[in-house]
């Protein structure tokens, strides 16, 4: 696999950023679930706090907060991540991902929790 994709949205600004990085950085990251916080170093954001908001594997997968493992799956499914219904009442079975990151994840979605000190730090 050649590296992971995170995409960094800042609620304050409503702006988002995607960096790449490789599978040595996205290491300690792997293991962590769906609103997990972790320090903004691991991706060289010094002074930014992130959480994790999803993900999606190599296919486009989604990730899921209510599914466990790092798996994927076949739910059934009635809304939510990974599904929109076109009736009321639809459901449908669906392949979603586990709520833990591990290496088939290709891009990670997190957001800033926690500002930088200083404003020129800022991602």
């Amino acid at each position: 696999m050649g590296g992971m994709k995170i995409v960094i949205s800042d609620p304050r600004t409503g702006k988002a950023r995607q960096i790449e990085i490789d599978e040595k950085k996205a290491g300690p990251l792997i293991g962590l679930k769906i609103g997990d916080t972790f320090d903004g170093v691991l991706v060289g954001l010094e002074g930014l706090k992130l959480r994790i908001t999803g993900g999606t594997d190599k296919d486009g997968v989604p990730m899921r907060p209510d599914v466990h493992g790092g798996a994927r799956k076949w739910v059934v499914l009635s809304g939510g991540v990974g599904f929109r219904p076109r009736e009321k009442g639809e459901r449908r079975r669906k392949a979603v991902r586990g709520n833990v990151v591990t290496r088939d994840i290709a891009q990670l979605n997190v957001k800033v929790v926690k500002e930088a000190s200083s404003p020129d730090q800022s991602f």
